[in-house]
């Protein structure tokens, strides 16, 4: 006998509709509960101009096009092959429940008690809480009922996440030397092994008994080309991982750039430096990164005017901005030359948030941490960028500081996965620490 396919029910939590307003439509035919103390939190999101506002006011209007009393009576269809979207009005503490939460004002508690009552309602039927909230997960779970975090956005599989290196330890006889002697050779010289294939503007390390090569595949004229070690604005990559990245952020030819390593590996260090050896390509070099304050609250809670609200986050940009001018003398005229930069605003260093709204036309802009943003943050920059434009996300995928993402749902990971192959974006991942001896010996060990 056939198994009889199951129907689901999904609750969401607020954070899942602020994470992607478009939520609704990825649970294929299963329907959708949104608890009414779901709406009421939204309300207090739909003012700002963040992300997450974005998502809260979206969500709205796609519930207002749906506006019906159905809605709070057995749901409104989603269209053809969707389920039904519905929102449930709170109940009265479940005194199965209450033994476990108190009854409280607290949103979470309030979700909870809502799958409770569905559940205990008709437990022949799936009710699955969604929500990007661990501890609300354990929450559900502790009492028996099923719960998920939201994964449409995720990445598969985090160990098979493109680096932008492949290593050929065996390359055919006198091939790197050809290499060094051209500058390029046909890439079908490569003899890759049956079923692999070269991803457009992959690096390559090219082995041959006592000599090596480093060389990156340009896929409109499917050739291999060499990569020579370039020094930066005095910045000299320390090994050839570093010098693919500087090949990439100097590349006009190649507008989006995404560095991937651990810390001390120098993606924000090379990224700045290639950006002021550059400079004269692009009208203003801007520095970004996301702000994610303690306990996830806003820059209004803190003291002080707005410089002094940012400059704590912003330290570790200006800090890579010291480690470059120090390789100036203070007479030199590249010193006094990103001090003139600073100064006439070519060269800003400003919280991810301030861009909005922005004209990104001919800039060179460096967005650092990314792994602190969701993939829709990451679109909507990306969307943004105007004609000479060149993005570089820099970050490390498994630092997160973001309390709803992880290693498989940031946007830098997002965006690895869905660009790779194109011929407009390249990727390197840095496996080495150049920071110091102690760095990389804290960072194995601790």
């Amino acid at each position: 006998m056939t198994k009889q396919h199951v129907r689901k029910s999904f609750i969401l939590d607020t954070n899942v509709i602020l994470h992607d307003s478009s939520c609704i439509k990825h649970f294929d035919e299963h329907d959708i509960i949104v608890p009414i103390t779901v709406l009421e939190e939204l309300d207090h999101f739909k003012k700002g101009s963040q992300s997450v506002n974005f998502h809260a006011r979206e969500f709205v209007r796609s519930l207002d096009d749906l506006s019906s009393n159905k809605l709070f009576n057995g749901g409104v269809s989603l269209g053809e092959g969707k389920g039904r979207l519905s929102i449930k009005l709170e109940q009265e503490p479940h005194p199965e429940l209450r033994r476990h939460f108190p009854a409280s004002a607290k949103p979470d508690h309030q979700i909870l008690n809502i799958c409770y009552h569905l559940y205990k309602e008709d437990s022949s039927q799936s009710f699955i809480l969604v929500t990007k909230d661990v501890n609300l997960r354990m929450k559900a779970k502790a009492v028996g009922l099923m719960a998920e975090n939201y994964i449409t956005d995720h990445v598969k599989d985090l160990g098979a996440l493109y680096t932008g290196t492949r290593v050929i330890n065996d390359s055919p006889f006198g091939l790197i030397d050809e290499l060094h002697t051209s500058e390029e050779i046909p890439a079908n010289d490569l003899d890759l092994p049956q079923g692999e294939s070269l991803t457009a503007n992959e690096f390559i390390i090219l082995r041959e008994a006592n000599k090596s090569a480093l060389a990156t595949y340009h896929s409109g004229e499917n050739k291999i080309q060499v990569v020579h070690k370039q020094k930066v604005c005095g910045i000299m990559p320390r090994n050839a991982e570093q010098s693919f990245a500087v090949h990439a952020l100097c590349n006009t030819g190649v507008p989006l750039v995404t560095i991937s390593g651990k810390a001390g590996t120098g993606k924000t260090l090379l990224a700045l430096a290639a950006a002021l050896e550059q400079r004269k390509n692009y009208r203003q070099i801007m520095l970004a990164r996301p702000v994610v304050p303690l306990s996830n609250k806003d820059l209004g809670f803190l003291p002080g005017d707005i410089q002094s609200k940012i400059g704590p986050y912003m330290q570790p940009l200006y800090d890579n901005l010291a480690v470059i001018r120090s390789q100036f003398s203070e007479k030199s005229k590249m010193h006094q030359k990103i001090h003139d930069l600073l100064e006439e605003k070519k060269l800003i260093i400003e919280p991810l948030a301030y861009i909005r709204g922005r004209s990104l036309v001919k800039m060179y802009i460096i967005i650092d941490e990314a792994q602190n943003l969701t993939p829709h943050e990451v679109k909507t920059i990306i969307t943004r960028a105007g004609e000479n434009t060149k993005i570089v996300f820099t970050g490390d995928v498994h630092q997160i500081d973001h309390p709803y993402l992880d290693s498989q749902s940031n946007g830098l990971s997002y965006l690895i996965e869905k660009m790779r192959g194109q011929h407009l974006y390249s990727h390197i991942t840095l496996q080495k620490g150049e920071r110091s001896t102690l760095s990389m010996l804290a960072s194995e060990l601790l």
